[in-house]
């Protein structure tokens, strides 16, 4: 695998992120653009999937990588949901709503799916099994 390269995609799409965000809090596109919380949410879930490869990979700690990404996805979504859940009580905004909280979760694994995908694909050198041999 080159760490390296994985890295550097990591940082590149953590401070677009973060700038995205900066705008859209700038220029009220999370109201104004239906979709938008939408490519945020993905773009979250990809990157934290590539995250949580990063830091299995290069230290070796799991044999089935791609199912234990999945699943810190999943639960690094339902944690921001239930932080989400928190502040707007607090501040007394937007009602609960069940299926905005399902297709936000939803599209965080959707992007922990790609950036396995990705990871695969992209990132790691080819060789004859695939990145993870036969565990993937």
């Amino acid at each position: 695998m080159n760490e390296e390269r994985l890295l550097k995609h990591l940082v590149l799409l953590m401070f677009f992120i973060f700038i995205l965000d900066i705008l859209a809090r700038q220029f009220y596109w999370y109201y104004s653009v239906w979709y938008f919380d939408i490519l945020m949410h993905f773009l979250s879930g990809f990157w934290v999937g590539l995250f949580f490869l990063y830091a299995f990979y290069s230290r070796n700690i799991f044999s089935k990588k791609s199912l234990t990404v999945i699943l810190y996805v999943l639960v690094i979504g339902i944690l921001w949901e239930v932080f989400e859940f928190y502040v707007h009580n607090y501040m007394g905004q937007d009602p609960f709503n069940t299926l905005d909280t399902i297709t936000d979760i939803f599209l965080d694994l959707l992007g922990g799916v790609s950036a396995v995908w990705y990871f695969s694909k992209r990132i790691m050198l080819q060789s004859k099994d695939g990145p993870w041999g036969n565990s993937l």
